[in-house]
């Protein structure tokens, strides 16, 4: 779970054609220009509807508020990926700024079915991937998009030169205040343009040393100040490809050694690596919700996540309570 440093559906029934992760129409940011420059750790205030694929997850408190802990990104109506440490969600916000001061474009939403992936390892961040599934589809406006997934046949080399930006509701800084504080300046979305840092860079000696494997991307600044933070877990690492002039969802926010440190960049998940389980998932949640009518929480394998011994980060802010409810 990485803290942005000052920066930082598929149809209701899935038919088989559905299940392609690259669709029509999405990854298009209708309320601001696609290349707009831009820093989190570094960086600054994100424009009204820059990302309309962001979501905020969030738990409720005593009484009746919620608190924002994980991002997320919406990949179709009703159907949002998140970090497979961000399962303890129990309300998703779409279309939001601002998360203390909700407008006419915010939609909100309970979360009614959560698939972790069955090898996710809490201790090492491994496969730290997550479906959710909102209790009723969104519509689709200026503020509310889909990203897209990237397709087997579409060729993305990701490298230092790509165009990427992360974006969240997280803290500034490694030991700073959250973004979704009671502050005005605080309580807004921010983002970053960020850097793919080279997998062997990343896990040299005196950065990661080997904890970093094929199935992740470090992306930020070798440099530091760059970077994600605590609540930002789950929110999207996202690449524009300019052939088709919309952008992916490339990776997942995970984890990382403090937050916007020289040599130590966020770590994502590598979202090719999975293309196979989340088009399994949505396809077959989607067939038994459809047979059914009715929720599948029943049986799913759900992972609590707890905060390994070790120096890591995660870019998530846990609290610990149940319930759902929109007002």
């Amino acid at each position: 779970t990485h803290t942005l440093l000052p920066l930082r559906n598929l149809p209701a029934v899935l038919k088989p054609s559905a299940a392609a992760l690259c669709f029509a129409e999405c990854g298009k940011q209708l309320l601001s220009d696609p290349l707009w420059g831009t820093r989190i750790v570094g960086g600054h205030e994100a424009p009204v509807g820059a990302w309309p694929w962001l979501v905020s997850l969030q738990v409720h408190q005593i009484g009746l508020s919620f608190k924002h802990v994980c991002g997320g990104a919406l990949v179709s109506e009703n159907w949002v990926l998140t970090a497979a440490h961000c399962v303890l969600q129990r309300r998703a916000v779409l279309g939001a700024h601002n998360l203390h001061k909700y407008d006419k474009h915010t939609t909100k939403r309970c979360i009614r079915n959560i698939t972790t992936h069955p090898e996710f390892k809490k201790e090492t961040f491994e496969n730290d991937i997550a479906l959710f599934q909102l209790d009723s589809s969104v519509r689709y406006t200026d503020y509310i998009q889909p990203i897209c997934l990237p397709s087997a046949d579409l060729y993305f080399s990701i490298d230092n030169e790509t165009i990427c930006f992360i974006s969240g509701w997280g803290h500034l800084s490694e030991k700073g205040k959250s973004s979704c504080l009671p502050d005005q300046i605080m309580n807004v979305l921010q983002e970053a343009q960020v850097e793919i840092i080279p997998f062997d860079s990343c896990n040299a000696f005196d950065s990661y040393g080997g904890m970093i494997n094929r199935n992740m991307i470090c992306a930020g600044s070798e440099a530091g100040g760059i970077d994600s933070c605590q609540g930002d877990s789950g929110g999207p690492l996202m690449c524009y490809h300019p052939n088709t002039s919309k952008y992916y969802l490339i990776g997942i926010t995970s984890f990382g050694i403090g937050c916007g440190r020289p040599r130590f960049p966020g770590i994502y998940v590598r979202l090719s690596s999975y293309r196979s389980w989340v088009t399994a998932e949505l396809v077959r949640t989607n067939s038994v919700s459809a047979n059914t009518h009715g929720s599948q929480s029943a049986g799913k394998k759900q992972l609590v996540f707890q905060i390994p011994h070790r120096m890591f980060w995660t870019k998530s802010l846990m609290f610990l309570l149940p319930g759902c409810s929109k007002p």
